[in-house]
């Protein structure tokens, strides 16, 4: 009998009547205690509900050991008679050491005070020291509340219980052998028993020898997954060194033949055809560190997950609540995964191959509700991205249950890459400081706007990153030079506005204004561009010209029919290039020129123009400059005469040098004066 996660009731074989029972209470560690009942006519008392973990301790040792031969060792008895030691399972001390079991399993905890160091107490510690580094059992995310049973001591309708389950057979707590568990075992026996064979030691988890036997026939283990009588195990095959696609690719032929325990399986893909399984398709838009936008040939967009990982996320609460929370940089590492994802995939044709339908979720306690997911594996050049990822240490991989067939198609090659990230430290699984990014926003602040638009006009052209497209002429920028956000419109152009919220209600969208914002997008969303900022408007937004690799936005819009010229555009260097465009699709009356109609040429009256001014240049010295706007010059032509009175003067103060104190000057008079030493 297994009384809880710590303590057991053992019996010897039986001699001329039923054998004498012992308690044995494991030392040096202790489980959670198990619900208990108030005593009965006690109304003080109250129920006791489970400790965290403590039932799944319980049933641990209840499956492990009920009806199994043990040996144990006492070493410690106390003055009550209780008794504590050490359980094996099998006949000697040789076999699994039970109490090492629960630790590596995270179901109970090491006493570490008042107990003297020897082997067996060093190796418990260790143990638990790796179970929190696991995050396994007690020391897993959360409270454990989960783990805690909601147990019914009483019935309110007793008939009502029994009808419901009339004829209907109740799980009592026995365990029954799995389907073609009797069936897998003759397999292996008939091939494997008292045979030559060779075993290739693998490792040795809590004392567990893992290897693999190999018949002159093959490896039994890819036989049992082809025949359908196994299914690969995620924490034994990141050390299997036989090839562990060979491993998945023999559940897989299981699968598709749906034999023995795979008789009811249903591919996560099997509603969809070949070509929505895989396709190529043309990144548009970097979502998040694990999601993309992509367009099918017909002109479809596509929101595309990458399979079976996490993008980085932030360790507990926002602690600075008045801070508007930006994710991309606020959270650590999603600002690199982002560019990673971006440098690689944005204008480029990708290959997809979709591994699972990830249903949409509601919301629930603390969880946001999530759509549909279209979860994929993503390639360029034969290089898989999610991996990529991963082995950058930008993305970690998401652990599944045993069952759960919804995962990535390459999903050891991800194990394997967040194992190589973790041994070398980087991204998420460095132990240095964490990357920071202050990024301003300074879009729609006017008074931070007025003092960087005099850095932005004389810096010419700037390169900048588009993070949004608002509408065809109007973006949102990050500058990494100056590490900030800015709204941007482009100038010279009247592009079609879209539907917007408006005091007075929603105004209605202008023809084409959708055409020209997705125009935009294709064209230069989350792409590197240069910026020539001219001026801003009253809201804080820059106006300027917008360039990708030598393309003018503004006169691409105008020559595609998606835009007008604006009169503004007359002071450019541009103007020409704009009308001309105009023109063009004004003939062709195109887009919104569709439905132009040329006006009657009038009759022009010319008016005599008067005589233009005409410049008359003439050379000057200048002598001093007061501020950017004056300044003090001489003559160039009547040099010669100020020096000959220079000279004169200079002889005069020789021939007479002036008395100190002899004249005191007045408003009004004329005087003579050094204007420096030796002048």
């Amino acid at each position: 009998m297994v009384l809880s996660g710590c303590a057991i009731i053992v019996r010897g074989q039986p001699r001329g009547g039923p054998p004498p029972e012992r308690q044995i209470n494991l030392s040096n560690i202790r489980a959670g205690a198990l619900a208990r009942r108030a005593a009965q006519g006690q109304p003080d008392t109250k129920d006791t509900p489970d400790e965290p973990w403590a039932f799944q301790a319980r049933e641990f040792l209840r499956k492990k050991l009920i009806g199994k031969e043990v040996c144990f060792t006492v070493e410690n008895k106390t003055s009550l008679g209780r008794e504590y030691g050490m359980v094996y399972l099998g006949k000697d001390s040789t076999g699994e050491n039970i109490a090492e079991s629960l630790v590596s399993e995270g179901l109970a905890t090491v006493r570490r005070e008042g107990v003297k160091a020897n082997p067996e107490q060093a190796r418990l510690s260790d143990l638990e020291d790796q179970a929190k580094a696991s995050k396994k059992g007690l020391w897993s995310e959360g409270a454990g509340t989960h783990t805690i049973r909601d147990i019914k001591y009483t019935i309110e309708n007793p008939r009502n219980f029994v009808d419901s389950l009339h004829q209907k057979p109740v799980n009592d707590g026995t365990e029954t052998p799995e389907p073609f568990a009797a069936e897998a075992k003759f397999f292996t026996e008939s091939r494997l028993l008292q045979r030559d064979v060779q075993i290739i030691l693998e490792s040795c988890p809590n004392q567990i020898i893992l290897g693999t036997i190999l018949h002159p026939n093959g490896n039994i283990t890819e036989l049992l997954l082809k025949e359908g009588f196994a299914r690969c195990v995620d924490w034994s095959m990141a050390v299997y060194t036989q090839g562990a696609e060979k491993l998945r690719a023999a559940e897989r032929s299981a699968k598709e033949r749906k034999v023995r325990i795979w008789r009811d399986y249903v591919a996560p893909t099997a509603n969809l055809d070949q070509k929505d399984r895989q396709f190529v398709a043309k990144v548009m838009q970097v979502v998040n560190a694990d999601a993309m936008v992509v367009k099918l040939n017909s002109g479809e967009c596509k929101t595309i997950h990458l399979s079976s990982i996490r993008p980085p996320r932030i360790e507990g609460e926002n602690k600075d609540k008045d801070k508007r929370f930006r994710p991309l940089y606020d959270i650590p590492y999603m600002f690199e995964a982002r560019e990673f994802l971006r440098k690689k995939l944005i204008g480029k044709k990708v290959n997809v191959t979709v591994d699972y339908i990830r249903a949409a979720t509601g919301p629930g306690e603390g969880t946001p509700a999530f759509p549909e997911r279209t979860c994929a594996t993503v390639t360029i050049g034969g290089i898989n991205i999610a991996e990529a990822l991963v082995s950058k240490g930008l993305a970690t991989v998401i652990r599944y249950r045993q069952d759960d067939d919804q995962r990535s198609s390459h999903y050891d090659e991800l194990l394997a890459a967040e194992a190589r990230a973790i041994k070398n430290g980087k991204g998420l699984h460095s132990k240095k400081e964490v990357p920071i990014h202050r990024v301003a926003d300074i879009s729609g602040e006017t008074q931070k706007a007025k003092q960087f638009l005099p850095f932005l006009q004389r810096a010419g052209r700037s390169e900048a990153v588009v993070e949004y497209v608002f509408s065809g002429s109007r973006l949102k920028l990050y500058m990494p030079k100056e590490t900030c956000l800015i709204t941007f419109l482009l100038a010279g152009i009247e592009c079609p506005r879209s539907s917007r919220n408006m005091p007075g209600g929603m105004q209605v969208a202008e023809p084409f204004s959708d055409e020209a914002m997705l125009f935009t997008k294709e064209l230069v969303l989350q792409r590197e561009v240069e910026v020539e900022v001219e001026s801003m408007d009253k809201a804080g937004n820059f106006i300027g010209w917008l360039h990708i690799e030598g393309v003018n936005l503004s006169v691409a819009l105008v020559e595609n029919a998606l835009s007008k010229v604006h009169f503004t555009a007359e002071r450019s260097a541009y103007y020409k290039t704009l009308i001309s465009a105009e023109e063009a699709c004004r003939q062709r009356k195109e887009k919104i020129w569709a439905n132009y109609e040329e006006k009657p040429d009038e009759e022009v009256v010319h008016l005599s123009e008067e005589k233009e001014r005409v410049a008359n240049y003439r050379p000057v010295y200048v002598t001093e400059i007061a501020d950017t706007l004056h300044f003090y010059a001489q003559d160039v032509e009547t040099g010669s005469q100020l020096e000959s009175l220079m000279e004169t003067m200079r002889a005069e103060i020789a021939a007479q040098p002036p008395v100190e104190g002899s004249y005191s000057a007045r408003r009004g008079d004329y005087c003579l004066a050094k204007f420096a030493d030796g002048e």
